[in-house]
């Protein structure tokens, strides 16, 4: 562990809270739950600034003349999908999407499809997706939303390619407060191609309209980069009986998952550049039985490593983490995949849910692996609940970085066989380098660990020297 030192006790009692939001007539109930905390460690000697409060909020549905919420996602090889808010009664309710390669130059049409949701007494506009493509790699795209409005522009992703650089950022639990719109512009300025995102966005927690004022927030980044992002616990928002789980999410965030092979919008996979994206759903059945773990068994069958030798995993809950925060909540998720995705050479495993930045070594089964994934947390981006304090003194081998700041994270895909992470911390308006590292994947071939067996493996047991400073 880096510079820890122990602080002073603090604790927390489970509290329930029944709190009333009136909004146009809207009156909603939740139920928000609080938990224990213990002695901890935290990270020294970066001092965190005072929290910051949240944005004005503002949401509903849109204006009669625009077109709100714009962002694009991937949709198989050589597509795009574009997706936007309308009004439910406005005049341009064909979802049909005009680009070009030029401004106001629009050669190409698609038409998609459009839904709306209810939810208690709150009505959704039209959400329209539409698939663009086939497009060229790595070129600017200008767009047009419904006939009419604003002009937008992408830029495509880089082909797929063994050895084709690519640049992730990589974020979760966003949510909509003055740290999360520090955070967005710092990943702006980071020029990424794809974003990563962990789970958790709007924190809307079954009040619909900040679903809205989220897609408003975020648009004018998501609609410029592809962002493909996965379920958190913050997004479930399901009432017995009366109401599905992710009706919002689902509706709002459609994702490549039939274009992989899933029938469902909670897990699905992705390749661009020389890597395999698998996002999986923390929060949808995972065991043996399950749809999922099906559909991830057929998706592992389909990956090349010779053409994306890269295979990195997003989920929401962490399977390691040594923050007192959400202790165990990946366990169960734990115990049903990771000697699948273990057995997969998996590299890199990113999650969010806790509310603070850790890093691991190569871990598998709580032990420190050569062939292990390595465990990223990244559930730092700004959400409302405040950062996740306290970590437990004792740090295990497998536990290399840890800190309780907002930030991002940003992955550079150099190769086939090396990459550049790095973490910047959110220090006020300035995005700080807090951690760094180089790591090759585990398709190059190293003498220790070469696609072998796992009974032929090294494994290192706790107490056992790191594998290396910079380079896993």
């Amino acid at each position: 562990m880096n510079n820890l030192k122990l602080n002073s006790v603090e604790s927390e009692g489970w509290v329930v809270l029944v709190m009333a939001r009136t909004w146009s007539s809207w009156v909603l109930v939740t139920t928000l739950v609080v938990f224990v905390g213990s002695v901890i460690a935290e990270a020294a000697p970066y001092v965190r600034p005072p929290p910051r409060k949240a944005l004005s909020l503002w949401g509903g549905c849109a204006k009669d003349s625009e077109n709100l919420q714009v962002h694009v996602s991937l949709a198989g090889a050589k597509h795009m999908r574009v997706s936007w808010m309308s009004p439910a009664n406005g005049k341009n309710k064909t979802p049909v999407v005009q680009y070009g390669l030029t401004s106001g130059n629009y050669t190409s049409t698609a038409i998609g499809t459009s839904e709306s949701y209810s939810f208690f007494l709150y009505t959704s506009g039209l959400m329209n997706h539409v698939v663009i493509g086939p497009l060229e790699d790595s070129t600017i795209y200008y767009y047009k939303c419904g006939g009419a409005g604003k002009e937008y522009k992408f830029k495509t992703p880089p082909p797929v390619g063994r050895n084709v650089p690519i640049k992730f950022a990589a974020v979760g639990d966003l949510g909509q407060t003055e740290w999360t719109k520090s955070t967005l512009s710092h990943i702006n300025n980071s020029n990424y191609d794809v974003l990563l995102f962990a789970g958790d966005l709007s924190y809307a927690d079954y009040y619909q309209p900040y679903w809205d004022s989220f897609g408003e927030l975020v648009e004018p980044y998501a609609s410029a980069r592809p962002w493909m992002v996965t379920e958190g616990n913050h997004d479930v928002e399901s009432v017995p009986i009366l109401v599905e789980s992710f009706r919002a999410y689902n509706t709002r965030w459609q994702m490549p998952h039939n274009e992989s092979g899933s029938d469902s919008n909670l897990f699905y996979s992705f390749e661009v550049a020389g890597v395999h994206v698998i996002m999986l759903g923390s929060y949808t059945d995972y065991d043996p039985k399950s749809a999922q773990f099906k559909w991830l068994q057929a998706d592992l069958k389909k990956v090349d490593r010779s053409r994306t030798p890269w295979l990195i995993v997003v989920l929401h809950a962490p399977w390691y983490n040594t923050n007192h925060a959400h202790q165990h909540n990946g366990d169960a998720m734990k115990k049903a995949l990771e000697q699948v995705l273990y057995e997969a050479h998996v590299d890199i495993l990113v999650a969010g849910h806790v509310h603070a930045y850790e890093r691991t070594t190569r871990v598998y089964a709580n032990n420190v692996d050569p062939c292990g994934i390595m465990h990223i947390t990244v559930g730092d981006g700004g959400n409302r609940e405040g950062l996740a304090r306290k970590f437990y003194a004792n740090s295990p081998d497998w536990s290399v970085f840890r800190e309780s700041s907002f930030g991002h994270a940003e992955l550079d895909i150099v190769n086939a066989t090396h990459a550049h992470w790095t973490w910047h911390r959110n220090d006020d308006d300035e995005a700080v380098l807090a951690d760094e590292f180089w790591i090759s994947s585990l398709s190059a071939g190293h003498s220790e660990c070469s696609f072998q067996e796992p009974s032929t493996r090294r494994i290192l047991k706790p107490g056992s020297p790191r594998l290396g400073k910079v380079i896993y």
